[in-house]
């Protein structure tokens, strides 16, 4: 009974820890530390990026300059994940969290395109929270 009991409560930590994705953690820990050359190791070649009110779809060197222009006004003081999952129908995840800023908090979309076992940022948003 106590390894029954044992099974059922490391079960469901095991699929939540197997579901976890090693790119959405550096890209989450790159946010926290306002770490735009780690976080530009991670984003497609093109990157759907929206800042506010600025979206656009831009090169991974423009988005890169873009988001070094973010996180100059906005120092990063934490990153938190709020909601992960996966879209339906296929195998890219998705992230959505909290950034707080010496500035403010804004909301986080995070859009992984996964294929075979690599993934890359395919979208980026920030938005006031």
């Amino acid at each position: 009974m106590k390894n029954l009991l044992l099974v059922l409560f490391l079960f469901p930590m095991t699929m939540m820890a197997a579901q976890s994705n090693p790119v959405l953690e550096a890209v989450s820990r790159a946010l926290s530390a306002g770490d735009v050359d780690a976080l530009a190791r991670h984003l497609a070649d093109n990157v759907d990026l929206s800042i506010l009110e600025n979206e656009q779809t831009c090169s991974k060197a423009k988005a890169t300059e873009l988001l070094r222009g973010f996180f100059n006004n906005n120092r990063p003081r934490s990153f938190n994940q709020v909601h992960q999952g996966a879209s339906r129908g296929s195998n890219d995840q998705y992230c959505i969290g909290n950034l707080v800023t010496a500035n403010g908090a804004f909301r986080v979309y995070i859009y992984l395109k996964v294929t075979g076992a690599s993934a890359v940022v395919q979208e980026l948003r920030f938005d006031r929270d």
